[in-house]
């Protein structure tokens, strides 16, 4: 992952354009409020299928990126699992910044 990522990740936070935790991110899925899904890597079988299938569903960009420890750490919070962009703009900045990761 590109140290950009998570300054990003952390910007879009402290703007109030970003929610964690598996409820509340399911919550706004259904809402329609969300605009990118994050996944950490470290996260249960059973929960990357879940947010997967719901976000393909919704018709909403989902990504398994880094582990619980560093998107916890981005947000100057302890480990978080699943964190959702509420933003279009910051998903799309957070998109370019995963893809550029992949390339890599």
């Amino acid at each position: 992952m590109s140290r950009n990522f998570f300054q990003h990740l952390g910007l879009c936070y402290r703007a109030g354009k970003l929610l964690h935790g598996e409820e509340m991110v399911l919550a706004a899925l259904r809402k329609g409020k969300v605009r990118l899904v994050i996944i950490a890597a470290d996260a249960s079988e059973k929960t990357k299928k879940r947010f997967a299938d719901k976000c393909a569903y919704y018709r909403i960009p989902c990504h398994v990126a880094a582990d619980r420890a560093s998107l916890g750490d981005a947000l100057g919070k302890n480990a978080r699992v699943v964190v959702g962009v509420t933003d279009r703009g910051f998903a799309e900045l957070l998109l370019r910044d995963l893809n550029m990761s992949e390339v890599k």
